[in-house]
């Protein structure tokens, strides 16, 4: 299963690389499919250094197991500073089931 994030303009080529997919499915891999901070089910795979216009074509940043970890959807947004919620009061619960908020909640 695949969340959406928001894919910068300059980052789509990378992100769609035959070399990130690779790499991705290896490091969730290594990381068992859990999340290396919370340790519950993750399946984002987060740059440590932020890839950025200046670094998108470096290998060292953009390739490197080091640089990588295995996220869940929680903490790749508290890593962020995101909410988990998308437009229209929904959002996606920890299992990517994507649910409707209750009136008041945010």
């Amino acid at each position: 299963m695949f969340f959406f994030i928001e894919m910068k303009d300059y980052a789509e080529k990378f992100y769609k690389s035959k070399q990130w997919r690779d790499v991705r499915r290896y490091i969730i891999e290594r990381d068992l499919g859990l999340c290396c901070r919370c340790g519950k089910p993750g399946n984002i795979v987060h740059h440590k250094i932020y890839i950025t216009p200046e670094n998108i074509n470096d290998p060292n940043i953009t390739l490197n197991e080091e640089n990588l970890e295995t996220l869940c959807e929680v903490c790749h947004n508290q890593e962020h500073k995101r909410s988990n919620c998308t437009a229209d009061g929904l959002r996606f619960d920890n299992n990517g089931n994507l649910i409707q908020l209750s009136s008041g909640k945010a």
